[in-house]
């Protein structure tokens, strides 16, 4: 598969969603959250992943105005945070959610962690707002095989992306293996392991083969995965690095080394110990 900025992944409902996008946890300075977004934009990444927890939707919603692109061309993604689910708290959360962002619409809604009590309830709400044309496709963020199948027992429309903390060191092959024949996207959170990849001698010499830094390697291990990636940063020279992947392709052997550097290690909590 020839892969560019813009390549896309169907959605199962038919949605064309970007393998590629920026990642805006942690940045909650609205000076340098709105300068990073901008840039991106500028770059070309066609998403933004933000969430009501990173205290940073207005900074999307003002950075995709400043920029001049039509809002149809790019594609947002936020989600309903742990005490803000259930029901008829989800509802309002998203009413929230499109106020501050300054948008009618939200291409891509989830529910960020499976909280035990209210996860299922949560997801209903979400299939309401999809129903209603409110986003574009719908899923949840932080679900094991068992908060998938519960939810598929009860849901009239069926996730369309899961999204998880996922990297070289965290690899979630059997979830990735249950979503693949559920025809639920995965996106990677993390997917440079908060840095922890960037001693790798490994990938270090895959990189210096290839003329790319290890960050570039391993996002490009991500798409060739055929994952949705958002990596994050704040500073623009690394924004333009992250998306300078597509001059090159890691082949079968390399994939296979960098799949072997797995450790099942999480850079965050387990989807099954979240709590309010």
């Amino acid at each position: 598969m020839e892969l560019t900025i813009q390549s896309t992944k169907t959605l199962h409902n038919g949605v064309e969603m970007p393998r590629f996008g920026l990642g805006v946890y942690k940045m909650k300075e609205p000076d340098e959250a709105l300068k990073a977004m901008e840039a991106a934009i500028n770059a070309e990444y066609p998403a933004i992943d933000t969430a009501t927890v990173y205290e940073n939707e207005r900074e999307v919603g003002e950075a995709v105005r400043a920029s001049g692109v039509k809002r149809d061309e790019l594609f947002i993604t936020s989600k309903v945070w742990n005490t803000d689910q259930g029901y008829d708290n989800t509802l309002r959360a998203f009413e929230a959610s499109l106020e501050r962002l300054g948008f009618d619409y939200l291409d891509l809604y989830l529910t960020h962690w499976a909280i035990p009590d209210t996860f299922v309830e949560t997801y209903r709400a979400i299939q309401r707002l999809y129903d209603e044309k409110l986003v574009r496709s719908i899923g949840v963020s932080n679900h094991q095989i068992h908060h998938l199948e519960k939810i598929f027992a009860t849901a009239n429309t069926k996730p369309m992306v899961n999204q998880i903390e996922l990297h070289p060191q965290l690899t979630q092959e059997p979830l990735r293996e249950f979503c693949a024949a559920h025809d639920v996207a995965v996106t990677s959170w993390s997917p440079l392991a908060r840095g922890r990849l960037l001693e790798d001698p490994l990938l270090a010499k895959i990189g210096e083969a290839h003329g790319k830094s290890i960050a570039q390697v391993v996002i490009r291990w991500h798409l060739q995965s055929d994952l949705i990636v958002i990596p994050k940063s704040v500073t623009p020279s690394r924004i333009l690095e992250n998306a300078d992947v597509y001059d090159f392709s890691l082949s079968e052997e390399e994939m296979k080394m960098i799949d072997g550097l797995n450790q099942d290690w999480r850079s965050g909590t387990h989807p099954d110990k979240i709590s309010l």
